[in-house]
């Protein structure tokens, strides 16, 4: 019988429970998939905790998933059973072993991409398009500040943004995470724990500071994302693994002409043309070799609290992937 984590009160990772659930045959425009892995993610654990109230209660949780098509309803045009699909979602649902999907929601994978690897690295590849490509433009020659450079995101930024020829300065907790971060495309890797990264930043780019500051730490780094930016330059604010950043004067922004921008990847994605567009970079990315993801560590869908923990715990060392019972 399919299974799903239910999510029916906010707190801890102890709050996920698997329990049966029963999956209707696809209405107009929606596919039925056997999901075969699940991408866990940090947008998950704040759904978790309560700190994001976006998904109404009892549900379940998860964004990012992939599998194999079981069945397609009426109209739907372009999947048929069989087919191997990957997505992303602001509605959930994701943490389970089957699920209806709005077809318009679904990639076909490239042919020679593991379900695994799509799962933990569409939602993060994405957003990677969308920070470098679309929220701030980078472009050769430019002068960037990654913060957690050698997380799942950061990572995949590090490595794009290299790509198109900026100069990448990024920030991690440990020597180990700074080679990391090296590996992905760093050319300065400032240790956040033992050196000021505001006092780096202006050493290395000689006062004048960064064209942009990716920032998905929140409230621990903002001020110090804010002075190390360039004149005109800006600051993309895209996660708070540290907390909430407090109230802003936006007054602030007028010292250097700066910018300030909080994006969701959903904003983005909404349009059909669009999730297309941006998913077929992230793929041709990935076949060239120019950005380079692993398919990532592996739990039971039954362990999700696990997965939680591990990843607020800041003790996986890799993107972590859920496998319904059957794929284990």
């Amino acid at each position: 019988m399919p299974e799903a984590i239910m999510l029916r009160e906010y707190g801890g990772p102890e709050v996920l429970r698997m329990e049966p659930v029963e999956v209707p045959s696809p209405g107009p425009g929606e596919i039925r998939l056997r999901q075969t892995a699940i991408g866990v993610n940090f947008h998950d654990c704040y759904v978790r905790s309560g700190l994001y109230r976006t998904l109404a209660l009892p549900g379940v949780p998860g964004i990012e998933a992939a599998g194999l098509v079981e069945a397609v309803g009426p109209g739907v045009t372009g999947f048929a059973p069989g087919d191997r699909v990957g997505y992303v979602t602001g509605a959930y649902g994701a943490y389970a072993s089957h699920r209806v999907l709005p077809a318009a929601l679904a990639l076909r994978l490239p042919m020679h991409m593991d379900e695994r690897l799509a799962a933990s690295v569409l939602l993060k590849g994405l957003t990677a398009e969308m920070l470098l490509r679309q929220v701030h433009r980078v472009e050769a020659g430019q002068t960037i500040l990654v913060h957690a450079a050698a997380g799942g995101v950061g990572r995949l930024l590090c490595q794009w943004a290299a790509h198109l020829g900026a100069t990448v300065i990024g920030t991690a907790g440990s020597t180990a995470k700074a080679e990391v971060a090296r590996a992905a495309g760093c050319a300065h890797v400032i240790l956040y724990r033992e050196q000021d990264f505001v006092a780096e930043v202006k050493r290395i780019t000689g006062g004048r500071g960064v064209a942009a500051a990716y920032d998905s730490v929140g409230h621990d780094t903002f001020d110090g994302s804010l002075e190390c930016l360039a004149p005109r330059g800006h600051l993309v604010n895209f996660g708070q693994a540290s907390g909430p950043v407090p109230p802003f004067q936006v007054q602030r922004l007028a010292a250097k002409s700066n910018s300030l921008t909080r994006p969701i990847l959903f904003h983005y994605i909404a349009e059909r043309a669009a999730l297309e567009r941006m998913a077929d970079a992230l793929f041709a990315l990935l076949e060239s070799g120019a950005v380079r993801a692993e398919p990532g560590a592996t739990l039971p869908l039954a362990e999700a609290a696990r997965a939680h923990h591990l990843l607020e715990s800041r003790q996986a060392e890799a993107p972590l992937v859920l496998l319904p019972q059957e794929d284990c």
